[in-house]
């Protein structure tokens, strides 16, 4: 077999596994293991609720902290043990003065550093009856029972990390296409957190023990960085579903690319040098599940430029070549027509092929000129 022959089929069945075999394996896995969602914990009066802390890192949130301030406080918890933090990262609006005014407990008005430096020093300020730390984006809409879901889970000793469930929300009936994958993705972590622990979390909802909590390189986001990190040193990082929150999501196909390419700027630097490429810590499970969820997703704008050279160099060489070829070229077809063309299965190309450039994207911003710690709110989420 050519060179070229072996990087066209290598590189499709790298690109078909990573999105439709590693999902088959995962569940075929867990009706093997015949492992069952774990249930979430009843209450156990003669416990009683133990003291929490939420964290609400903002910058640029006037417009939303209020809500969110009163979401909080609607929380199904005692509101005795429950501190609520909202560490204002440089904001040059009113977010401080209307975080106040809605409740909040402790507003730390800090130099703009970025969001897990904000993080941090909400950390080191929460009282020192919290031994469960929880997170929220200033956008993100709580349920009544979600805290009460996450902190169930840390019954388990061996339990770390858990994340709930974001759902994502268009109301402007937008193009972004974010909703249907986030809804696969939620799938792939619920058998991910069955089996071992999840691969990434989510920045809207999660809660961490507060002797496990670990201190990032602040280009480093929590969504990525905590789950194998914990993993290395012997705590489970879960996914519970009933945990449930709510997000606006970028209206556009073009904005969600601009959001997950910034993302991906963050994501490359926990990659190349943030400790997960090392396996040391790993368990056998967990390090497959970083390899396809994580590393090949990761190369897949690489494996689809190497099978569209491939195809190009193959092409006269017969039918099944030739095939190859087009059916590349027609998803990029599809992806430029739904550009015009607002039709669902174009819409879903167009999203596919944008989100992989993304991935692209961030790597050269980051190599280009580095990761900045700063963050700001995307357009189109508030």
């Amino acid at each position: 077999m050519s060179v070229a022959k072996a990087l066209l089929w290598g590189s499709a069945v790298l690109l078909v596994y990573t999105q439709v075999g590693y999902p088959l394996l995962l569940a075929a896995l867990a009706r093997l293991r015949g492992r069952r969602p774990s249930p979430v914990p009843q209450d156990d009066p003669a416990r009683g609720e133990p003291y929490v802390t939420l964290v609400i890192a903002a910058h640029r949130e006037g417009a939303v902290i209020a809500e969110k301030v009163a979401n909080a406080r609607a929380l199904d918890w005692p509101a005795d043990k429950l501190e609520l933090i909202v560490a204002c990262d440089g904001s040059p609006d009113d977010t401080p003065q209307r975080a106040r005014e809605a409740g909040a407990d402790v507003v730390l008005e800090l130099p703009w550093g970025g969001k897990v430096v904000a993080q941090d020093s909400a950390v080191a300020a929460a009282d020192r009856r919290s031994g469960l730390i929880a997170f929220s984006d200033a956008n993100s809409a709580w349920e009544p029972g979600a805290l009460r879901a996450l902190v169930a889970r840390f019954r388990d000793e061996d339990v770390g990390y858990v994340c709930g469930q974001v759902r994502f929300v268009n109301p402007g009936e937008g193009s972004n296409q974010e909703g249907l994958y986030w809804r696969y993705e939620m799938w792939l972590r619920s058998i991910e957190s069955r089996l071992a622990s999840v691969t990434a979390g989510n920045g809207a909802i999660y809660a961490v023990r507060r002797e496990d909590y670990i201190v990032v390189d602040p280009v480093m986001g929590h969504d990525l960085s905590f789950p194998f990190n914990f993993v290395k040193r012997g705590r489970r990082a879960v996914y519970e579903p009933s945990a449930r929150a709510t997000e606006k999501m970028v209206p556009s196909i073009e904005g969600e690319f601009a959001r997950k390419r910034r993302m991906m700027s963050h994501t490359w630097p926990i990659v190349l040098r943030g400790g997960m490429l090392s396996p040391r810590g790993y368990p056998p499970i967990y390090a497959l599940m970083i390899v396809s969820h994580r590393l090949l997703r990761y190369a897949s704008p690489l494996l689809h430029l190497v099978a569209l050279a491939a195809a190009v160099a193959l092409a006269g060489e017969g039918p099944l070549y030739v095939a190859a070829l087009t059916a590349q070229l027609a998803l990029i077809g599809a992806a430029l027509l739904g550009g015009v063309l607002p039709a669902r299965p174009l819409l879903i190309a167009r999203y596919y092929v944008l989100t992989t450039a993304a991935v692209a994207g961030g790597l050269w911003d980051h190599l280009r000129h580095g990761t900045p710690a700063g963050w700001a709110p995307p357009e189109g989420t508030r």
